[in-house]
């Protein structure tokens, strides 16, 4: 016998004994594994309806939350670097007094900062405010696009977090803790609901700037969830998906045969091994083979009418921000869950032209700001914001400190990192209109009342989906995990 043939035996040896223990040891690790699909894609196994049990063959088909919601779906608009709420929405008339003169020692003691060097300059805002709308909210004129909208929104002014650097901070956002390995918060809203529309994935995100979040895609994955339930990254130049078109050659027809013969292989392996992720393997390539005709349509924003082009300000064929806002509505107008938005650029240090809140951060609020405001409108005239929750902001805010890293000013004016208080917005999906919560002190820097969390966020926005955040969850190791970690409260002061 040849070394060949003797380590193709050794495979084939070691393959059916593997098999036959999975199969059959102990009632068969494949039968629990298949439990722990039905029963651990139960959000609230064991304490939750049973509504809401995903089917291994359909982990996408839509199903009840655990109350009547709010929310049917979400667009989450994070501004990556954490824009200066002190420019934008914190408007510190006495901050302005104070511009230049050196920082009082009691502002710094027992305070960490990312950048910050010995004694920094006190630096007032470099915006002009004014009060909008009915609710007379606070908007600087960076945002005149969005100061029309003031009135649809809640501001949140008071928020904190736990991490002051970006990536650390953006995974604590989005999956409840700073370390990788959790799943976002798409992830856990299509887990809990499913998805609307079998041809589209139910999480959707799309990047716009120069680059990936810090955090990179872990802020759109699935973690230990199954990995359907992780968000798709769509574009809006290009293949909508990476590889989503046939190869030269490939027919429609040949390619569904093609998935028809990987099903079979699949479903005849997960006979074998009962791995409940072959299961998500099916289900991917199924879908992936229903997105070639539903993603190329949806994510067709030619078909838009020329007046919605200018109130977006979109140019189609672009990779823009404002093409993105546009994508986001005609998703969710198809059923999608949760949609997903990263603008990049938003770190305002000061080290350079491009990070100063006098040059980079006015473009990227150019960049945004008709395209929030048209978003908004567009959801409200169509009847979608009444259930549609919209969110915006970054993963903290920025010191009312101007930055001096070396211990001497920067070249150009910015502010350092700050997790104590920053600003972040709500629209629609059953929260307040025109409404403010929480107030910070005369110079931003700590919150007087009104303190949200990072959990009680994500409480919150699950509230709105209809779930309970502390009985949403998925057992993992041994443990029963949630978004929420083991805290967090809805904000029920904001709830219309």
């Amino acid at each position: 016998m040849t070394d060949i043939q003797k380590e193709a035996r050794l495979r084939e040896a070691h393959y059916l004994t593997r098999r036959h223990f999975l199969k059959s040891c102990s009632t068969g690790l494949g039968a629990a594994a298949l439990g722990s699909l039905m029963g651990g894609c139960l959000p609230g196994a064991g304490t939750g309806p049973g509504s809401l049990a995903a089917s291994p063959l359909d982990p996408l088909a839509a199903r009840a939350p655990h109350f009547l919601p709010t929310a049917k779906r979400v667009i989450f608009l994070h501004m990556a670097g954490a824009p200066s709420q002190l420019e934008l929405f914190d408007y510190k008339p006495e901050l302005a007094k104070l511009d230049g003169e050196l920082c009082p020692p009691s502002l710094l003691e027992g305070k960490r900062f990312s950048f910050i060097r010995g004694t920094p300059k006190m630096l007032g805002p470099v915006a002009n405010f004014r009060q909008r709308g009915q609710s007379g909210a606070w908007v600087s004129d960076h945002l005149p696009h969005f100061a029309e909208m003031a009135d649809e929104v809640t501001f949140l002014k008071a928020m904190h977090t736990d991490e002051f650097n970006h990536a650390p901070a953006q995974l604590f956002l989005y999956t409840g803790s700073p370390r990788l390995g959790r799943p976002s918060m798409g992830s856990w809203a299509t887990y809990g609901l499913g998805s609307e529309n079998e041809n589209l994935p139910g999480f959707v995100v799309l990047l716009s700037g120069a680059a990936q979040p810090d955090a990179g895609a872990s802020v759109y994955g699935s973690g230990f969830l199954p990995s359907i339930y992780q968000g798709v990254q769509c574009r809006s130049e290009g293949d909508p998906v990476l590889y989503l078109s046939d190869p030269d050659g490939v027919t429609r027809d040949l390619r569904r045969k093609s998935i028809e013969a990987i099903t079979q292989i699949n479903r005849q392996q997960y006979e074998d091994v009962g791995d409940p992720e072959i299961l998500t393997r099916i289900s991917q390539y199924e879908l992936a083979f229903r997105m070639q005709m539903s993603v190329p349509e949806a994510m067709d924003i030619t078909q838009e009418p020329e007046y919605v082009h200018a109130e977006y300000g979109t140019e189609p064929g672009s990779l823009s921000f404002a093409n993105n806002c546009l994508l986001a509505r005609r998703l969710v107008e198809r059923g999608v869950r949760f949609v997903q938005l990263f603008h990049w650029g938003w770190d305002s240090h000061g080290a350079g032209e491009s990070e100063s809140l006098s040059h980079g951060f006015r473009d990227r609020c150019r960049e945004t700001d008709r395209p929030i405001a048209a978003l908004l409108a567009d959801l409200k005239r169509r009847g979608l914001l009444e259930d549609t929750l919209v969110v915006w902001g970054g993963e903290f805010g920025r010191t009312p400190m101007l930055e001096n890293r070396t211990g001497e000013d920067n070249p150009f004016v910015g502010r350092d990192h700050h997790s104590d208080v920053y600003t972040m917005w709500i629209a629609g999906g059953g929260v307040k209109r025109g409404f403010t919560y929480g107030e910070t002190d005369e110079i931003g820097y700590t919150a007087l009342s009104g303190r949200v969390h990072v959990h009680d966020l994500q409480a919150t926005i699950l509230h709105t989906l209809g779930f309970d955040h502390e009985r949403m969850t998925h057992k993992f190791q041994g443990r029963d995990f949630r978004l929420t970690d083991v805290s967090g409260r809805v904000v029920r002061e904001i709830l219309a």
